[in-house]
């Protein structure tokens, strides 16, 4: 019975989300139909399809699965110990002297063996 239930669920889920398809697609027909009203409408009008396109694609168990992501993401978050002012300057610091010195490196590499490539040549 229970795989019946998920089928189901799985065949409402498609025509879930063939809605939204269809609501984005006649946002942005509807953006190009009305090309000469004003931005303001056609914005308010495309935030309010998007608004719907979300709330149908939430109702799906992917759009469930993807809301419960976003919250784990956000106490995931929360949990992250910043760097101070002080620590981000040295750490750039850091980064840009080493970024100057490999590059040092790599413009003499490349400057002797241009050199002994053209004595070579001639």
């Amino acid at each position: 019975m229970e795989s019946k239930a998920v089928q189901s669920a799985g065949r409402f889920d498609t025509v879930k989300w063939l809605v939204v398809f269809v609501l984005i697609a006649v946002g942005v027909v509807g953006n190009q139909y009305f090309s000469a009203e004003s931005v303001l409408y056609r914005v308010l009008a495309l935030v309010a399809l998007g608004l719907v396109a979300a709330f149908v694609a939430l109702q799906t168990e992917r759009g469930r699965r993807f809301a419960t992501l976003l919250k784990e993401a956000r106490v995931e978050i929360r949990k992250v110990v910043w760097p101070t002012r002080p620590e981000l300057i040295q750490t750039t610091i850091i980064v840009v002297v080493f970024v100057l010195v490999v590059a040092l490196i790599l413009w003499g590499m490349d400057s002797l063996i241009s050199w002994l490539v053209a004595g070579f040549i001639g």
